[in-house]
């Protein structure tokens, strides 16, 4: 689905959230409330830059679409892409 929007798979990849990662970024954005908190428990101190990618549309969450059809991701993607898209105009001002 991500070379049928442009985007390279390979380019892709999971990585472990670190302390250090938390603490170096300025801003962390995450799909789900519950993210909110294990980024929370991994760093506490994040608290204030740790927020809903779906902030700008009513503080929505983007369910994970992982195991399921590929329905679900059509629409995951949606949302994301509808989300970022609100980020940029809002980080742009």
């Amino acid at each position: 689905m991500l070379t049928e929007h442009g985007h390279l798979p390979h380019e892709h990849q999971a990585v472990q959230l670190t302390s250090q990662a938390v603490s170096e970024a300025d801003l962390i954005l995450v799909m789900e409330r519950r993210h909110v908190s294990g980024v929370l428990n991994i760093a506490p101190e994040a608290r204030g830059k740790v927020l809903l990618l779906g902030k700008w549309q009513d503080d929505r969450e983007i369910s994970d679409p992982y195991r399921q059809g590929k329905p679900a991701f059509v629409h995951a993607y949606a949302l994301i892409e509808e989300a970022v898209h609100a980020w940029a105009q809002r980080l742009a001002r």
